[in-house]
């Protein structure tokens, strides 16, 4: 039952008075009048008039502050649960439409790799690179063992090194990348076998990925 018609129930409880005008101030300080029980005032007092104005009755309270709050609370709750579960169906079944079968799903995966594959290609190779600038700057700095290196040319050795380094580290980030989204497959390919299986869209239970990001590798 919505938050609506549970008031409304109560509200239907009531005994209402023959042409008597319902009027009270409710918690945000507005004026309200009507001819039946107003569910805006439930919490609190309401004054049933005659059509000359004067009382003809008070009705009490049907629900405290507290009760109408966790009644409030409530349907809070059941609306987050029927929009979560709204929105894992809408998530199997775009699976379903992006990844048909397995192999679909596999091209996906390979797509998703390659440009990381291909980054830390790059980086191999200009280490490569780097390391042949090196040698011919180490070849020089033999002839000045014992002594103070020029200043060119310890820069350019520590420009080498700097560079070979950045490029390690990119490696690894890169090989980290490749874990993540090997992962992140292996949880969807999880899930879609026992989609493609019969499982109904929204029935099975969430995964780590589902509330996270994945960035633009899968999406």
């Amino acid at each position: 039952m919505t938050l609506a018609a549970a008031m409304g129930a109560v509200a239907a409880s009531w005994p209402v008075a023959a042409q008597g005008i319902y009027t009270c101030t409710d918690a945000r300080g507005r004026k309200l009048t009507s001819d039946r029980p107003i569910i805006e005032c439930l919490d609190r007092e309401q004054r049933v008039m005659n059509k000359d104005g004067s009382t003809r009755s008070v009705l009490p309270p049907s629900l405290t502050a507290e009760e109408r709050a966790e009644l409030e609370a409530k349907e809070r709750r059941r609306a987050q649960e029927r929009l979560a579960q709204q929105d894992a169906v809408r998530r199997d079944r775009m699976l379903l439409t992006r990844y048909p079968t397995e192999a679909d799903h596999q091209r996906a995966r390979e797509a998703a790799l390659d440009d990381v594959r291909k980054a830390i290609e790059n980086s191999h190779q200009r280490i490569a690179e780097l390391e042949k600038e090196r040698k011919p700057l180490l070849d020089e700095a033999e002839f000045y063992k014992g002594k103070p290196l020029p200043p060119k040319l310890k820069q350019s050795l520590e420009f080498v090194d700097v560079a070979v380094e950045a490029h390690k580290t990119l490696i690894a980030n890169q090989e980290a990348e490749l874990r993540r989204i090997n992962d992140l497959f292996d949880q969807e390919l999880e899930r879609l076998r026992k989609l493609w299986a019969g499982a109904k869209p929204g029935t099975l239970p969430l995964q780590a990925d589902d509330a996270g990001a994945r960035g633009t590798t899968l999406r």
